[in-house]
């Protein structure tokens, strides 16, 4: 298609802004990919409450369980996607993570509610999904604002939910914000389906591979579970090594049975490109350890303070979320204004700039972390640097694939990125639990355990930075053409 022709759907005279179809597609896409964040969010700021209530040293679990489901499901999407439909299998994802949201604010134990809270990782794969439809339903020169905005939800989510889980929790405790939380997947499921248009882009193939998505969901499912259970097992228990090394092995049988399956699950040409595969990894280390930071600031401000025992801040969510805004601000107007710098700055550098100020940040919080000029500081070093990390790994996905493939590449990074928070996620718990101690079957943290929680996400981030050196220039997002795989930076 020529750089004057307009997107699937379109006509010339929509290429000039945002058609209140379009509007109305972009509200809908971009509250389903603020459900998960969203979801994080509430949840991530009950787990104090959640952790006494059913005094359990597994809270872990409640914020990262659906990341196993979520894994497991999320290459059967990104091919169920590219043959069937974006918008159907958003739908259909989004209607079973609602189902578990009802099972988490209905059950009365903590085994219940974990399943639950399981169930509703279904959804998790909905975010890739949102990031496909928007190079397909609009015009190509609003993509790169389109995809800035949905990535500046994280920001807005960010703004405004903790005054929302504030006022949750501190009225409701956490069945509030698990009620909340039902309550926004149903809208989100019933704006995807009146707003959001079907994709036209299709792939060829029409058969499901089910050994091999059940090879590589399944092993790094196992993988993930295994790192998750690995600070209560013992990193070095059979149990712990059983788990990773079976799944691990899984993933090692998924490539060369891909390379001769008749219809594939996951090209692996695509991810041999080296555009490709480089992108995806320093993209995912360095958004994956940049939303695993919130574990580290979520349980600092939000557990009590208790002498020897804890040295939480013993904030409310109010406090907490008030203390906290100035970094959401500044994630949304640099993901909004990162959309735009796009077409005129190298992705590559911005990225690596995201890198550089989100391991300041959190290197500087590693230090200066019980006051409440701190929080402010880490959130004036570190707000602009997650806001271009966010907005920049869509648009660089964008820029290095064709429009065929933007469903199975979208997904592929999204799903190396959620493997890579959770491991993050995993062992900052069991760093900080290095310094920390049960009481009443509860986990609490000192003040050590904070600083090298931080520590290891700034080495995440500053690894992410570094690998930026590894990328190739390709084309910028309003050059690309649809239809054509970007050609620059694909060379092996």
């Amino acid at each position: 298609m020529s750089s004057t022709e307009t997107a699937p759907g379109t006509t010339q005279a929509e290429n000039t802004g945002f058609s209140s179809r379009h509007l109305l597609a972009l509200v809908a896409l971009l509250w389903t990919v603020a459900l998960n964040p969203i979801a994080g969010l509430l949840s991530g700021n009950s787990q104090a409450e959640v952790a006494v209530h059913f005094r359990t040293t597994q809270i872990a679990w409640f914020t990262l369980g659906g990341a196993l489901l979520g894994t497991f499901l999320t290459p059967f999407a990104m091919k169920a996607a590219a043959m069937y439909g974006k918008k159907r299998v958003l739908v259909v994802a989004t209607a079973v993570g609602l189902l578990g949201d009802a099972i988490a604010a209905f059950a009365t134990d903590y085994s219940t509610l974990l399943a639950g809270r399981v169930l509703a990782g279904a959804y998790g794969a909905t975010v890739f999904i949102a990031y496909a439809l928007a190079r397909d339903i609009f015009p190509r020169r609003l993509v790169g604002t389109a995809s800035g905005v949905l990535a500046a939800s994280i920001g807005l989510v960010g703004l405004g939910g903790p005054f929302l889980s504030a006022w949750l929790i501190d009225h409701h405790g956490f069945r509030g914000a698990l009620w909340f939380i039902v309550a926004s997947t149903t809208v989100c499921l019933l704006l995807q389906l009146l707003c959001v248009p079907e994709s036209p882009v299709r792939e060829a193939a029409r058969r499901m591979d089910w050994i091999g998505g059940v090879l590589l969901g399944g092993g790094l499912s196992a993988i993930v579970y295994g790192i998750g259970e690995g600070s209560a097992w013992g990193w070095t228990s059979g149990r712990t090594l059983t788990w990773i090394g079976v799944g691990a092995l899984a993933v090692l049988l998924f490539l060369p049975y891909e390379s001769r399956a008749a219809d594939p699950l996951l090209p692996l040409p695509l991810i041999r490109r080296r555009r490709v595969w480089t992108v995806f990894l320093a993209t995912s280390v360095g958004a994956g350890a940049t939303f695993a930071v919130g574990t580290v600031t979520m349980l600092l401000t939000l557990m009590p303070a208790i002498p020897t025992v804890s040295d939480g801040l013993g904030w409310s969510v109010t406090k907490s979320a008030t203390v906290q805004s100035p970094i959401s601000v500044l994630v949304i107007v640099t993901a909004v204004l990162a959309g735009r710098l796009t077409r005129r700055v190298d992705t590559r550098v911005l990225l690596a700039v995201g890198g550089a100020l989100t391991t300041a940040g959190y290197a500087v919080a590693s230090q200066l972390h019980t006051e409440i000029w701190h929080f402010v500081l880490l959130g004036v070093i570190s707000g602009p640097g997650m806001g271009l990390v966010v907005s920049v790994l869509p648009i660089m996905v964008i820029e290095s694939v064709a429009p065929e493939e933007q469903a199975l590449a979208n997904g592929s990074q999204w799903l190396i990125q959620s493997v890579i928070q959770v491991i993050v996620s995993q062992l900052v718990f069991t760093v900080m639990a290095q310094d920390g101690a049960v009481m009443k079957g509860t986990q609490f943290y000192l003040d050590g355990g904070f600083t090298n929680g931080f520590l290891l996400v700034a080495g995440a981030c500053a690894l992410g930075a570094v690998l930026v050196a590894l990328i190739p220039k390709a084309r910028r997002i309003d050059a690309a053409e649809e239809g054509h795989a970007v050609e620059a930076g694909q060379a092996a």
